[in-house]
């Protein structure tokens, strides 16, 4: 999968990712205020449905929205460009900026590095 998700789509898809389900009501109450415009949020569903991240059910007159793309193949997704296109394609080089940045103590690096090991 290569399709990006702009801010305001990524916010939308967050809410179905965390919503089972949801019609666009329960969508409009998940966001945060300011609140976007119930046709604003509309149009972004249009296009999650074109990029192929969501599909409908049909339930009376309403739409039902459901992920078509899982939250973890997404972000495996993204990780993977922001590590090729800020970090020359290295893990590494990307944890190491973390632990400068104070992003990842070296408690966190040493805790993972147990769970990998485990794995």
């Amino acid at each position: 999968m290569t399709k990006q998700l702009t801010k305001a789509e990524e916010q939308i898809m967050q809410v179905i990712w965390k919503l089972d389900k949801p019609f666009l009501r329960d969508i409009m109450e998940a966001l945060p205020n300011p609140k976007p415009h119930n046709n604003t949020v509309a149009t972004i569903l249009k296009i999650l449905v074109e990029k192929e991240f969501i599909a409908i059910n049909v339930v009376g007159r309403m739409h039902q929205y459901y992920p078509l793309v899982s939250k973890e193949s997404y972000s495996k997704n993204s990780m993977r460009s922001l590590v090729k296109g800020y970090f020359e394609g290295s893990f590494s080089n990307a944890v190491s900026f973390m632990v400068k940045e104070n992003n990842l103590s070296v408690e966190e690096l040493e805790l993972l590095l147990k769970q990998l090991k485990k794995k």
